[in-house]
């Protein structure tokens, strides 16, 4: 079966139906580049009136072939360029056929495939709730390379092409309609199919706007002095915000700017200059490796198989602050009911209220109403009645990081769980083990921990005890599915992954802190190295009154079990904060920083003083490394000990629940990219230097020595 399916009717109209045998979606490979050729080829030499393309598959065209551009290396770099002039030319072809070209768009055309369309005189699009448009290439270190950023500027102006390709929005079909992507929205098929066939009866001699004569792009060229300037702030933003750690956005801005000063076809041979230096690059890798890597998640991958897929219909929540009130949220947002027990029905109200306010900022911002909120309000219950309960699925304890605490809470309300029902707390270092002591059914018991602020947070980092069963595990999994949350799941330890990785990234920022480098150096260059925050604001956002309460408990746990409490910098320094000189955080007025009612933040001027700057400033590469290396030994570790179950879940994890640079595709990736070897020898210089903490651990040693890598 071939690709694209040439059929021509009674009228002269032929057309073209990509469907690539063997694939759930169609995609911009070396197999289709073939196809369209042909196609081409065949409609040259046709009698034709006009063409029609579209998809013979659920979507319209998933883009680029990622597993194809993943393979691409420096020793394929002139063919790939070559593949790219090729598969130009064919397209340029198609919209110079001298007749009219529509494509009809049934569904989701993102990147390349929305390229395709285009390079087609009009778009018809079927408005479908769940289909998308978008140029999203930038998201994996990329950019459009089929010609979308030469045609994007000319048919949008630079101003309005840049924000797509920046930001690799994908827009619904009316969306897409009203940035101009599309032309007409249909409702069903065979209505996107009549209005491109009135089209082109109606359009017999259909042109490109920049093949017309006189075309100008709209608002103009680089070239013009107002946009110009506007690029040079363009410019100046793009570097801030990605701190030149990531390649692609200033191509696509390079790109935009030299391609608009110069004609079509010299703009779109840039364009491959760009893509051919991106796609070899390790950013380029690590965000499509990342890519990968989420949709095994989403996928299931982590999830036990064999057992049937669970809904979730009444959850309990057990404490109405901050991460109690943020579950609460997320799960009626779901359209699941919601009991949140709180010890005072005044604590549990102010919890609800929380939910008030996003609904508010949601409606402010346009993308909810005033009925969507009173609905998912409605779904909400606060109570301080234990009672309220009764018929729950599952129940989440959100209460302060205490094992007594949690046991009477576990204990109070355990019962009235459904008979199949599940008990999961929200510790963020508590192992699970121990807590399911509490429990009737350690079986089903099982960590969950949500990240702050829980609306806003991507992750939810399942935690396995020693008697959580696979049933249990996988209807978690479910639970977090539903929520429209991405689940990790990892094995039970102190602190389990995502916060012992953390906890390492806060504790080299004291760590130097101690061996005299300024505060604000280490703050700069953690953000410098890709990090969101410093590692001391970081601790200040967390709590140093928090984060001082939990090792106290966490040391006695580990004394307790006859195991060794090993003193870190974090303990050192923050100990002495909030003992000597009651600095909690920010929370309570102020830690590393004091905070100003501006909005404003200055380091503490004490700070320098009890910590002196050293005569003999470190190298900033160093900094560098150990801020990043630090938690990247630790994620190594954790799989070591089996507590990380897969890379992927780390590599997820780590980035979107603890923050580490997304360019590098995650702490495991990291090392991969870096070269395993040379990660391993650069761990042993700096544990030569610096301490053993940043000696390799034996899995990464042995990684090393056989050339293997984390997969």
């Amino acid at each position: 079966m071939n690709a694209i399916r040439y059929e021509k009717d009674n009228a002269g109209i032929v057309t073209l139906t990509i469907d690539m045998p063997g694939q759930a979606v169609n995609t911009m490979s070396p197999a289709f580049a073939e196809a369209l050729e042909e196609a081409v080829s065949q409609l040259e030499n046709d009698d034709i009136r006009g063409v029609i393309v579209t998809s013979g598959k659920d979507t319209f065209f998933a883009g680029g072939d990622l597993h194809y551009l993943l393979g691409i290396d420096e020793s394929q770099v002139e063919s790939f360029y070559d593949n790219l002039t090729r598969n130009k030319q064919r397209l340029r072809r198609l919209e110079q056929l001298g007749v009219p070209v529509v494509a009809a768009i049934n569904g989701t055309a993102l990147g390349g495939g929305l390229e395709i369309c285009l390079a087609c005189h009009y778009r018809v699009v079927l408005d479908k709730p769940k289909s998308v448009l978008g140029l999203p290439e930038v998201s994996l270190g990329l950019l459009p390379g089929a010609g979308g950023v030469t045609r994007l500027t000319r048919m949008l102006g630079i101003d309005g092409a840049l924000p797509l390709l920046l930001e690799g929005t994908k827009l619904k079909p009316a969306q897409a309609h009203e940035a101009g992507l599309v032309d007409e929205l249909a409702a069903t098929g065979d209505d996107m199919l009549a209005r491109a066939r009135a089209w082109i009866g109606a359009s017999p001699e259909a042109l490109q706007p920049w093949d017309r004569e006189g075309h100008a792009i709209p608002g103009g060229s680089a070239a013009d002095p107002r946009i110009a300037q506007t690029l040079a702030f363009r410019s100046a933003k793009l570097r801030g915000r990605h701190r030149g750690l990531t390649p692609a956005p200033e191509a696509i801005l390079a790109a935009t700017i030299e391609g608009s000063q110069v004609d079509f076809d010299t703009a779109l041979r840039i364009e491959s200059r760009y893509l051919t230096s991106l796609v070899t690059s390790p950013v380029a890798k690590n965000l499509i490796n990342h890519f990968f890597q989420l949709n095994q998640i989403n996928g299931g991958a982590s999830r036990p198989q064999g057992i049937e897929r669970a809904a979730f219909n009444k959850v309990g929540i057990l404490g109405a602050g901050m991460m109690g009130a943020g579950i609460a949220y997320a799960a009626a947002k779901a359209g699941i009911e919601v009991v949140l027990k709180d010890v005072s029905q005044q604590g549990a109200e102010k919890g609800k209220a929380y939910s008030t306010r996003v609904m508010d900022g949601l409606i402010t911002k346009g993308r909810a109403t005033d009925e969507k909120k009173a609905a998912l309000l409605a779904l909400i219950q606060p109570t301080d009645n234990a009672e309220d309960l009764a018929g729950c699925d599952l129940i989440i304890e959100a209460v302060f990081e205490n094992v007594e605490l949690k046991a009477r809470v576990t204990a109070q309300a355990e019962p009235q769980l459904i008979d199949t029902g599940i008990f999961a707390s929200n510790t963020s270092t508590l192992p699970i083990t121990g807590l399911a002591k509490a429990s009737a059914r350690p079986e089903n018991f099982i960590g969950l921990h949500f990240f702050s602020p829980v609306d806003r947070m991507p992750l939810v980092e399942i935690i396995c005890g020693k008697q959580t069963s696979d049933e249990t595990l996988a209807r978690s999994f479910d639970f977090v599915q539903q929520i429209g949350k991405v689940p990790i799941v990892v094995n039970d330890s102190m602190g389990f992954f995502t916060s012992r990785v953390f906890r390492t990234f806060m504790d080299e920022g004291c760590a130097l802190l101690e061996d005299g480098v300024d505060p604000l150096v280490i703050e700069s260059l953690a953000r410098a190295a890709g990090m969101p925050v410093g590692p001391l604001t970081a601790q200040d956002q967390v709590s140093l009154k928090l984060a001082y309460d939990v090792r106290t408990a966490n040391r006695k746990l580990v004394v307790a079990e006859g195991g060794e409490w090993k003193v870190l910098a974090t303990e050192r320094v923050g100990n002495r904060l909030v003992e000597e000189f009651n600095r909690q955080g920010r929370a309570y007025g102020g830690g590393f920083y004091d905070y100003h009612d501006d909005g404003s933040k200055s380091i503490w001027p004490q700070l320098c003083e009890i910590f002196p700057q050293s005569d003999q400033p470190l190298p900033e590469q160093d900094i560098k490394d150990r801020i990043l290396f630090r938690q990247a030994l630790e994620a190594v570790r954790c799989l070591e000990e089996k507590v990380l179950r897969s890379v992927a879940d780390g590599n997820i994890g780590s980035i979107m629940g603890i923050g580490f640079p997304q360019h590098t595709g995650g702490q495991l990736q990291f090392i991969n990219s870096y070269g395993v070897r040379a990660f391993t020898q650069r761990c042993l210089a700096l544990a030569q230097k610096y301490g053993e903490r940043f000696t390799p651990p034996a899995l990464l040693l042995a990684k090393a020595e056989k050339g293997e890598t984390f997969a």
